[in-house]
Parts: C-alpha cells; structure tokens; sequence
C-alpha cells in the first residue's frame, strides 16, 4: 500500500520567524503520523526549520538542487549541501523552474541523478500547460517530461515521487477535477510500467499539485492513483496545511 505524502512547497515565502512559528505548529501536531508529510522552505532557513522539527514525522526538503557536487557556480545548491543542512528530499522540475528559469528536461535528468546519488529522495514535477490541455497534448507532454526519469534505473524509483501539476491549475484558484486528475496519474502510472514495469509502477507515489485545499483535498486524495498532494499556497498557514494533512490522514485510513 502507498503511503500517502503531503509536501508542502513555501516557493519564495516566509521569513524565518514565520517559517518556524508554522513549523512549530507542524511538529507539535504531528510526532508521529500515518503519512508522510514534507516541507520545502526557501534555501536560507532550511537549517532552522529542520532543528525546529527534528523528532517529529515532519521532514525537511529543498526546492531546487544542482547537478554538480561543488565548484564555480554561483548561487547554486549542491545535493551534499542540502543533506547537510537536514534535507532528506528535494523538488526537481517545478513548473515555475521551468518557466521562469528555462529548465529542460535534459538538465533536470542530471538533477535527478545527483539527487539521488547524494542520498536524496526526489519530487519529480511534470504538468502541462492550458494550451497544451486544451489541444489535446497532456499526455504527450507527461510522457515528454517523464525523459527526467533518463538516467533513473529501476532500483532507484524507491526513492522517486511524481507530482503532476497542471501549470493552469497553479496558483489560480482552479483546480482540475477529480477525474482528470485521476486520468493524468493513471495514464503517468502506465508510463511508468511501460519504462519500468509493473512492481515498480504499483510502487511508486504520484502526488497531484495545482490549488489543493482543505475543501478539495479528500475527494483528490480519495481517488485510486493520487498519492498525495504537492501543497503551494495553502501550507504558508498551519491551518489550512494541517486540514489537507488530515485529510491525507483520512485517504489513508480509507486504503487499510
């Protein structure tokens, strides 16, 4: 059974005072907890946030990493830097990384790659655009994506996460339904079978990202091939973060 992850991605928000008010929150709500639960905090206060919950079920992961392990690159993180500082994951290819910073699927491959030969588990985001949507392109465009996976052998997938995103989805209020949520992680778990097959398909968590909230949280997190939730806006407030916890919290108990 697929345990699910809620992830919580903070993008270029909250200073430090904040950021561990709401982290303080986080660890004392959840000691322990049946899913697994995720944040990703701007590269300053990683290792403030990581002291904050240590000894809880909350774990710490970076938002972005570079591909070599150290020298002349200035304003880059490197995998090795990341666990040093308390991260167990990082997020590769966030749609943002791609628009705004040009990334390619052939450069976030390498990132993958250095992800996890630093120990590192990876949330690989894919998602298409409203055009590409409504041209009838999803699919080609996931499939597209999924060349992030290039240098991945099978045994690695362990320690692999999918988070689709719709890029139209993001940040505005619109969310894609259920069923073609369902339909663009079913159709990337068939991805996955045909490039790794099937043990490795069935094991593999796919998250759904693109304005989740508590109000639609479980019906997302109920449906067969959403395996949690990469959360933007809504895990900047301990309130609303908590709810689509405890909303994965009760998927969960639904799947036992």
């Amino acid at each position: 059974m697929r345990q699910i992850l809620v992830a919580g991605n903070w993008k270029m928000n909250l200073l430090g005072t904040a950021g561990t008010a709401l982290t303080d929150g986080l660890s004392a709500k959840y000691p322990t907890s049946s899913v697994e639960i995720l944040v990703c905090p701007p590269a300053p206060y990683l290792a403030s946030v990581h002291a904050k919950v240590s000894g809880s079920a909350v774990r710490v992961g970076g938002q972005n990493l570079y591909f070599a392990p150290q020298g002349a690159f200035t304003g880059e993180v490197s995998g090795d830097m990341l666990r040093d500082v308390g991260c167990s994951s990082v997020l590769v290819g966030h749609s943002e990384r791609r628009q705004c910073f040009g990334e390619t699927d052939e450069l976030l491959a390498k990132k993958v790659a250095a992800a996890l030969q630093h120990g590192l588990q990876v949330v690989l985001c894919v998602g298409e655009l409203l055009a590409e949507r409504q041209s009838d392109q999803t699919e080609a465009v996931l499939k597209k994506q999924l060349t992030g996976l290039s240098q991945v052998t099978a045994e690695q997938m362990a320690n692999v996460v999918i988070a689709y995103e719709p890029v139209w989805a993001i940040g505005t209020g619109v969310t894609a339904s259920t069923e073609q949520a369902q339909q663009a992680h079913a159709f990337l778990r068939g991805e996955l079978k045909t490039l790794y097959g099937e043990q490795v398909a069935v094991a593999t968590r796919i998250l759904y990202g693109g304005s989740v909230k508590a109000d639609n949280a479980l019906e997302l997190l109920s449906q067969p091939d959403v395996d949690g939730a990469l959360v933007g806006g809504a895990s900047l407030k301990a309130d609303s973060f908590i709810a689509i916890i405890e909303a994965g919290i009760q998927a969960m108990s639904r799947r036992a």
